[in-house]
């Protein structure tokens, strides 16, 4: 089979078979260094049929191996989850989606801040989103509010 052996590993250690649509599908996610969401998917692999990436993409979320980030987009993007055996708050990152390109970006340097909550709550997942202006369309003379 060919594909990179780290998401092969990866695909195994989360119990998920590493077929090959499913090693493109996590190939494509990892190599487009940002979030993605399913349309992006489609567009990148645009041989794979849509309903095979977005049955891939649930079955990726429910072993792990990626995790959903609901932007305010409309359109939930996904990125592969870093650690060995499950997405867990520690994994959870700080998000910027731009108002200007409409790309959503992983700062996987920065984690989501401690929040304490009162008693008899627990935390399954946490979703911190910035918006703004991204770098790149700084660069070309966009600033926050520009449409």
């Amino acid at each position: 089979m060919v594909g990179n052996p780290d998401n092969i590993r990866r695909l195994e250690k989360k119990g998920v078979k590493p077929t090959a649509i499913r090693l493109l599908v996590a190939d494509a996610i990892l190599s487009a260094k940002r979030a993605v969401s399913l349309s992006d998917l489609e567009v990148i692999l645009d041989t794979v049929d849509k309903s095979s990436i977005f049955r891939t993409l649930e079955l990726f979320v429910k072993h792990h191996v990626v995790h959903a980030i609901d932007d305010g987009s409309g359109s939930i993007k996904y990125e592969i989850c870093e650690g060995e055996e499950e997405c867990t708050l520690d994994d959870m990152h700080i998000h910027f989606y731009c108002t200007v390109c409409h790309k959503t970006f992983c700062f996987k340097t920065i984690h989501i801040p401690f929040v304490e909550i009162p008693d008899g709550f627990s935390v399954e997942s946490a979703n911190y989103m910035l918006k703004g202006v991204c770098k790149d369309c700084a660069a070309h003379g966009h600033h926050a509010g520009d449409k």
